[in-house]
């Protein structure tokens, strides 16, 4: 039997980032072949994998990654199964590295990412690692792609985070960051006014109207006042639910419109996650 070298342990290691007596276990196996080893190591790390895989992944954390030369980004969502490998710096890197893949690729399906190259290896073969490595169940929930120009937010514990899109010669990265901040905190449903759905639209007139008809103090009113009225309630109702039109967290007295619109930049999309509210 070949002798394992420290050396050639630490080979192992810095190719796969499996434990140290893992690795020589593998290398021994080989009979001290490093590519070998490789293999028998992903082996047992699919294997480690199948046995996990049906466990609850209730836990994770949100990812996010910008290449502004390039002008394109990624959030994602990774899942795993407790708090504490959510907070770990291995998930935390995997997550990292799989929204930087998610960013540089053009793929627009979870499945497809999964089979995209990270590292030498593909994203599905890197996340089998991870789960070899720490022994929990781990997998990427969703992700969305974003291009233009773009600021991101994750929530300093990991479980929500945002992105934003928005149109413009330049953009101050930390006045997108506080945007991204403000949707992460308040939650709006909509980017702008011209993305809420006609029926939505008619349902909350609706309901405006309905509240003002049931109030006793407007029975004399004329209809003119009755729909200035509801158009008062509809915007009140675009200034919860509509990002453009929500008071700044930072900064009530500008709307997140005005706060762009001062800086040379229009709003376009936002895409906000928070673990587990995906699935």
């Amino acid at each position: 039997m070949s002798t394992i070298s420290a050396t050639d342990v630490k080979k192992l290691r810095d190719r796969t980032n499996a434990p140290f007596g893992d690795c020589k276990v593998a290398l021994t196996e080989a009979g001290g072949d490093l590519d070998k080893a490789v293999e028998i190591l992903r082996t047992k790390n699919a294997a480690i994998r199948d046995k996990v895989s049906g466990k609850e992944t209730g836990e994770g954390r949100i990812a996010t990654f910008i290449d502004p030369a390039r002008q394109v980004g990624a959030i994602v969502e990774m899942r795993c199964g407790s708090a504490p490998v959510a907070k770990g710096e291995h998930f935390r890197q995997l997550a990292d590295e799989i929204a930087k893949t998610a960013a540089t690729s053009s793929v627009t399906t979870v499945d497809a990412l999964l089979a995209e190259s990270l590292g030498g290896k593909t994203v599905n073969d890197h996340i089998a690692d991870v789960v070899g490595l720490i022994r929990e169940n781990m997998k990427l929930a969703r992700f969305t792609r974003l291009t233009g120009l773009l600021g991101s937010y994750v929530h300093h514990d990991g479980t929500s985070g945002a992105m934003v899109q928005a149109e413009g010669a330049t953009a101050d990265p930390q006045l997108l960051r506080d945007v991204c901040m403000h949707i992460t905190a308040i939650r709006p449903l909509y980017a702008r006014k011209e993305d809420v759905p006609a029926d939505v639209v008619a349902k909350e007139t609706e309901i405006a109207k309905a509240q003002i008809a049931s109030d006793p103090k407007n029975a004399s009113k004329p209809a003119s006042i009755i729909e200035k009225i509801a158009e008062g309630k509809l915007k009140t109702w675009f200034g919860a639910n509509v990002l453009n039109e929500q008071p700044f967290v930072k900064d009530d007295s500008k709307t997140i419109g005005e706060l762009l619109k001062s800086a040379g930049l229009k709003l376009v999309s936002f895409v906000r996650y928070k673990v587990g509210e995906g699935s």
